[in-house]
């Protein structure tokens, strides 16, 4: 069975990206720790904007801002929905706060789950 990946595209802003840097490094953990075989958060740095898309357009990319890549490796799918849900009932994610105290503006996040078609 072929693994299945969460991915996200998240702006955060250039000033918040040490409090970024420690909310991933604790996600990762408690995602590792509930079962993801991988957590892997990546900073753009090259990217641009395009003629038509691209990650700076897709999440409206403000001039303080930068784009962040990143994405989360499962077993399965039905790995994945157990492992988050273990993740999100997680009193150190509650302790992160709410969405509102995010390092990043959430309502400009792209994610979604991807069964993985080639891995090498």
């Amino acid at each position: 069975m072929a693994n299945y990946v969460d991915g996200f595209v998240v702006p955060v802003p250039k000033k918040k990206l040490g409090q970024y840097l420690r909310m991933a490094k604790l996600g990762g953990k408690i995602w590792k720790e509930h079962g993801a075989l991988e957590y892997v958060e990546c900073v753009a740095d090259d990217v641009k904007p395009g003629k038509l898309t691209s990650f700076p357009q897709a999440v409206k990319l403000k001039r303080d801002e930068v784009v962040l890549f990143s994405y989360i490796v499962f077993r399965s799918r039905a790995a994945r929905d157990r492992i988050n849900a273990k993740v999100m009932k997680d009193p150190r994610m509650a302790a992160m706060g709410d969405i509102a105290s995010l390092p990043f503006d959430a309502k400009r996040m792209i994610y979604g789950g991807f069964r993985v078609l080639v891995a090498l």
